[in-house]
């Protein structure tokens, strides 16, 4: 694209005009030569003064009056500024002509212009003028009674084209600890070649934007001691999912600077808004990073520099934010969102760069950036992945962008070998460098050693809508040149680097011609990271979340082993000292650990209902678990022995079971979820019904409190032919077809030599058939669960005209049964009396 014709060396007026007006505006904005403006001015104008910059006075004057919310007090270059340098310097013509014959697909020459734009800049001379005014403003504002203050100097776009200005909002432009003039002038020139950064010209140039359109003005502010505490980054959103009913926020310790490069693996943390609007505990989700550096001030008053310091080893093992610090970060964020969301009308996601000072313990807001995330949830398009292989795991780190991709492999270690980069192979580095910019298009997938979700890595992968797992400590040792191997990005915060390429399949769903049922359709979710993702499915809720899958994937230690800790093995020891790193006790692990398990569920499908079964480990599943193997018999048949109600009021794991109560107790009261319910498995007797009760009551949960539901899972005749006493004690229930089917026909499912397991048996329907009818005399909920409901279409059908509230399945069979449901609810109404077609009929 040519922005710019070219100008013969002959033609001495022709580039004498080109240079006045090469950029849109020049005489206008030479007439006023004022290029200093402050930060509690509310007179400025985005074309002024920067569009981020723009917004940080904007803050400062609307919450003028609010203690939790802090600027850094400084001062702004406007973009008049740069204007007068390119003309002052005669840069105008040079650089529109490198410009027009840059190709911005040949990589090499791309670097080559763009590193001789930006040495034209940085080796040019500021006007008098515009140095007397940043000196006097300097002086004014940092140099009082002989002391300097250091400041940091930060770009601010006069565009606000989300994509565009995303190109120059991370870390790496920000010139920090600058303590005197000369370092602050060359900071100044710094900032405006950055607008020629290799990524930020291709990226202008493919889409036909004039680089020479865009300005820049300056942000001069007094730096936050971020080195004596921390600082990060918030989202108003889930930065993966984009789901918005939550925030995300990443910190550590120092100053930003790692961060933002993806030089540290920070520690995340997810709060739910509406349990802050609420004002209940918001933090459901925590993951402590390794924080292994950290940023300072260089030594020495009249040196402008950060130096990177290794973080104490127990600094390390705990979290850099309080629940306090978290929760008023929190409401900042809510607060900022809200003024912009109400002005424009609009969802407004933003990001939040922030800091805190260690001398005042105050939080300072750096950067706030409208972010053009992806919303998926005013989206009426379901993606969906589904990994068809399995192979062996290299690497797993922090995951960006919902999605798979499979290459060869291409590990860098070298900058030399970057251009080695072929288009499509998976790009392994330390970490992503500007160096790297230029190549990093060509690559399907980012795997770094170092950095989260927030650095310039993630930035960048999304920009480009490829996945990346960042933060994996070891990839480039694991993995060499060459090997072919696959990135799964489905989780939340956790993405996956497997052997070999394997095959995976995608399909994007619509769901905004959905048509409503009669029946809920609920889902039955295992893993919390896939929450926000399936929240994006117009389901009714949660029908079923299996907690022991929480405790295996979230937990990992057996409860005994923690509540027992004294006196075990020390090789137990070391490995459960290993998990519990960052919290305050092993029982807080435990408890903390299942809450947000739960909560990351009861957040993404809130305010519909949650519905949580207790622990159902067999004996040989517990015993799977750290620890586990101590402290469980041998059963030579699992399914029929030590498990459910038995288990959690023997003396064994009476305590363990308290834990779950506590878990539950703190969603519900604490946190703010009302929406969960409980479902209470294998309960074989009566009195192991009135028994649980009280227990639970005795560990703070009774039925009915802060409208509180207790469901019964339904799996064995002896619930379904008592089901009338059963509903004494209980609000509901839930059938899971499984287990019923197993224990009624006397067969185990998981057999390999008996093959005959079928929950259409006509014994199986006649109970269930009995259950749906009793609940429904009773007043009482019934719903039920299975792999049936998937296989055989016709007993959903059946299910349907018996009139189960609600059937509960896999996430990735919604779309499946959705039709069923519609076709079977349309068919009761065209012919209600009749026998419904299929293989199952039955009579009352």
């Amino acid at each position: 694209m040519l922005f710019l014709k070219k100008v013969g060396s002959k033609h001495t007026v022709s580039r004498q005009r080109q240079e006045g007006r090469a950029y849109s505006g020049a005489d206008r904005r030479d007439c006023n030569r004022d290029y200093i403006q402050y930060f509690d001015d509310s007179s400025a104008e985005s074309s002024w003064v920067g569009h981020k910059n723009a917004l940080l006075v904007e803050l400062a004057t609307h919450f003028s009056g609010s203690s939790s919310i802090n600027i850094p007090d400084g001062f702004i270059v406007s973009s008049t500024a740069y204007h007068s340098f390119l003309r002052y310097n005669k840069l105008l013509v040079p650089i529109a002509e490198a410009l027009e014959d840059i190709d911005p697909d040949d990589v090499q020459q791309l670097v080559k212009m763009t590193r001789r734009i930006r040495g034209w800049i940085k080796r040019g001379n500021l006007p008098a003028d515009l140095k007397d005014q940043i000196a006097t403003a300097y002086q004014n504002k940092f140099q009082q009674n002989g002391v300097t203050t250091p400041v940091a100097v930060r770009n601010s776009l006069t565009v606000e084209d989300v994509p565009i200005a995303s190109l120059y909002s991370n870390q790496q432009s920000a010139y920090l600890n600058t303590v005197n003039l000369r370092d602050l002038f060359n900071a100044c020139k710094s900032v405006f070649a950055s607008l020629f950064s290799e990524r930020a010209v291709a990226y202008c140039i493919h889409h036909n934007v004039n680089p020479m359109k865009i300005s820049v003005a300056i942000g001069v502010q007094q730096m936050v001691r971020a080195d004596l505490a921390t600082s990060g980054v918030n989202f108003s959103y889930d930065s993966q999912t984009g789901f918005d009913s939550v925030m995300s926020i990443s910190s550590s310790y120092g100053l930003g600077k790692n961060l933002g490069r993806g030089g540290v693996n920070p520690d995340e943390f997810l709060l739910s808004k509406v349990a802050l609007e609420q004002n209940y505990s918001p933090v459901i989700k925590r993951q402590l990073g390794s924080k292994q550096t950290m940023t300072i001030f260089g030594e020495g008053k009249l040196v402008s520099s950060t130096t990177d310091i290794p973080v104490l080893g127990s600094e390390q093992l705990r979290f850099s934010l309080t629940n306090e610090e978290l929760q008023i970060l929190g409401n900042m964020t809510v607060a900022i969102e809200k003024l912009f969301r109400d002005k424009a009308q609009r969802p407004c996601p933003i990001s939040i760069e922030w800091a805190k000072d260690g001398l005042s313990d105050k939080f300072f807001i750096l950067q706030l950036n409208f972010k053009g995330q992806r919303q998926k949830h005013f989206s009426a398009t379901y993606s969906d992945f589904e990994l068809l292989d399995s192979g062996r795991t290299l690497a797993i780190g922090s995951g960006v962008g919902h999605k798979i991709a499979a290459g060869k492999a291409r590990v860098v270690n070298d900058l030399r070998d970057i251009s080695k980069l072929e288009p499509g192979e998976i790009l392994v580095v330390k970490e992503t460098i500007p160096e790297l910019e230029p190549f990093l298009g060509r690559a399907a997938a980012f795997v770094t050693d170092r950095g989260g979700r927030c650095c310039h890595a993630a930035e960048v992968a999304q920009q480009y809508n490829v996945p990346a797992v960042l933060g994996c400590g070891d990839a480039t040792q694991v993995i060499t040149t060459g090997d072919d191997i696959t990135v799964v990005c489905l989780e939340r915060d956790r993405g996956y680097v497997y052997e070999d390429q394997l095959r995976f399949r995608q399909a994007e769903r619509l769901t905004s011609d959905l048509a409503v049922t009669n029946t809920d359709l609920m889902l039955s979710i295992f893993n919390p990271e896939m929450a926000f993702e399936f929240a994006s499915l117009p389901a009714a809720g949660v029908g079923l979340v299996k907690m022991e899958f929480i405790v295996a994937s979230h937990i990992q230690v057996h409860p005994r082993a923690l509540l027992e800790y004294e006196g075990q093995e020390p090789e137990l020891q070391f490995a459960v000292d290993a998990l519990v790193a960052g919290y305050p006790s092993r029982r807080k692990y435990y408890v903390d650990k299942l809450c947000e398990g739960i909560a990351t569920i009861a957040a993404a499908f809130y305010p519909q209902r949650v519905m949580v079964r207790a622990s159902d480990f067999k004996s040989n599943e517990y015993a799977a678990l750290f620890g586990g193997e101590f402290f469980e018999e041998h059963e030579l048949n699992p399914s029929m022995g030590f498990r459910g109600a038995s288990r959690y009021f023997s003396s064994e794991f009476q305590e363990s079971f308290a834990l779950e109560c506590e878990a539950l107790r703190t969603v519900r009261e604490e946190m703010g979820f009302h929406n969960v319910e409980l479902i209470l498995p294998f309960v074989r007797t009566i009195e192991e019904s009135r028994k649980l009760m009280a227990l639970m009551a005795k560990f703070g949960l009774r039925r009915g409190d802060q409208g509180l539901k207790i469901h019964l899972m339904c799996e064995t005749p002896a619930n379904t032919l008592l089901i009338d006493e059963f509903l004494d004690y209980f609000d509901g229930i839930l059938i899971g077809l499984d287990d019923l089917t197993q224990l009624t026909m006397g067969i185990d499912r998981d057999s390999r030599v008996f093959h005959q397991f079928d929950e259409r048996n006509l014994a199986v329907l006649k109970l269930v058939q009995l259950a749906v009818d009793t609940c429904h005399k009773r007043g009482k909920s019934v719903g039920v669960a299975g792999a049936a409901l998937a296989h055989h279409p016709e007993m959903t059908r059946w299910l349907i005209d018996l009139g189960v509230e609600n059937i509960t399945f896999e996430p990735k069979e919604f779309f499946n049964l959705h039709q069923v449901v519609i076709d079977a609810e349309q068919e009761i109404r065209n012919k209600r009396g009749d026998a419904l077609g299929g293989v199952i009929q039955i009579s009352a």
